[in-house]
């Protein structure tokens, strides 16, 4: 018990760290973006149908067009990016990969190319779906109850997924919360998963019933059973 809460301690403190060191770098590159006139998010924001921006799906989480813009995206991505991170930094990593495929993907197939999307809110979807869909997945009481939290705080953001807010990526938003629950199934607990599979799949054995021992030839009611036999009953 006490080597599990000093891993979890340890991981907490990594993935502090982490988000703190995220966005130091997403708010130092937004001051330079806005000294620049914000160059920096046209440049390396993603644009649809281009072969040639698609790589570009790994910068525009960094990139921003106002402080405002910046502001609305920091406080969830740094709560959820945490909470996505304080159960190990390895799973973190790979969820984030997921999720920053699967925007940048829906947005790149999808977005008009004479559209530019930049900003971090497709992670923070992405870190949303994560974090409740993993809470229920790897039936840890921590994490289930961290999901049911976060569900409760912030679902009223999943309408950021319908194509309803003029200038807001809805596709961005989408593809984040797709990518977000793609890694919970993938990156699950695997003796959770093994453990469900075999519950599944294994079959039920019943014994079968005994028949039923025959009479000895002393017993009282053996010349009884013998007459019943004859007649057939």
């Amino acid at each position: 018990m006490a080597s599990t809460f000093a891993r979890l301690l340890s991981d907490s403190r990594r993935a502090l760290f982490t988000m703190l060191g995220i966005q130091a770098v997403i708010w130092s590159v937004q001051v330079v973006n806005w000294l620049d006139d914000y160059d920096l998010s046209r440049e390396y924001g993603l644009r649809g149908e281009r072969m040639e921006d698609l790589p570009e799906m790994f910068t525009m989480p960094f990139l921003h067009f106002s402080w405002d813009h910046i502001v609305a995206n920091s406080w969830p991505l740094f709560v959820l990016g945490f909470l996505a991170a304080y159960r190990g930094m390895r799973k973190f990593l790979l969820a984030s990969l997921v999720i920053t495929v699967s925007g940048g993907l829906l947005v790149w197939l999808l977005e008009s190319p004479n559209t530019v999307t930049a900003g971090a809110s497709g992670m923070v979807y992405g870190y949303l779906g994560y974090v409740v869909l993993r809470g229920v997945l790897d039936r840890n009481l921590l994490d289930a109850v961290v999901g049911l939290g976060v569900a409760a705080v912030y679902w009223t953001i999943l309408i950021g997924v319908l194509p309803i807010a003029h200038g807001v990526s809805w596709l961005g938003h989408l593809g984040g919360l797709i990518g977000g629950l793609a890694a919970a199934v993938l990156l699950r607990d695997p003796k959770t998963a093994k453990t469900a599979k075999t519950a599944d799949t294994a079959d039920t054995v019943r014994p079968a019933s005994a028949p039923a021992p025959a009479p000895s030839p002393g017993s009282p009611n053996a010349a009884l059973l013998k007459e019943l036999d004859d007649l057939g009953l």
